[in-house]
């Protein structure tokens, strides 16, 4: 299992905790809504790279259908 499943819970909590304190109250939202940012930007990438390959193999497949 991979990913934010193996943190837990308690990891998770801990970090948190350890965020909380090393940058402060005031400054988690603005982490926070850069962090979201950041994950819809990758996901969007990610999401054309995948439509990329999608349509080059799509081509692909035109050119030997019509050998």
């Amino acid at each position: 299992m991979g990913g934010l499943g193996a943190i837990g819970l308690p990891g998770l909590i801990i970090i948190l905790v350890i965020v909380l304190i090393v940058f402060g109250p005031k400054k988690l939202p603005e982490i926070g809504g850069a962090v979201g940012k950041t994950f819809a930007e990758f996901k969007k990438s990610t999401k054309g790279l995948i439509d990329d390959e999608d349509d080059s193999t799509k081509k692909e497949n035109k050119k030997s259908d019509a050998s």
